[in-house]
């Protein structure tokens, strides 16, 4: 699992970032994952813990989200 900071949220437009803490590019997720994580109180700010698959489009998402990790 990797783990980073939400860097932003959209609610109203179902998208979002995540700053990986190995220094890669930021992440995105969709709304859908942070509801399938039952995280619908998720910020900007928080620490995550995630896994990445291959998205509907390019690259990669994060999924599978769990907040409040320490950075490791």
């Amino acid at each position: 699992m990797a783990t980073g900071i939400v860097k932003k949220l959209d609610a109203a437009k179902g998208i979002g970032f995540i700053t990986p803490d190995n220094g890669d590019n930021d992440v995105p997720i969709h709304i859908t994952a942070v509801r399938r994580a039952a995280q619908t109180d998720l910020q900007e700010g928080q620490r995550v813990s995630f896994d990445l698959v291959s998205g509907p489009r390019r690259g990669m998402v994060a999924v599978n989200l769990r907040r409040g990790v320490r950075r490791s």
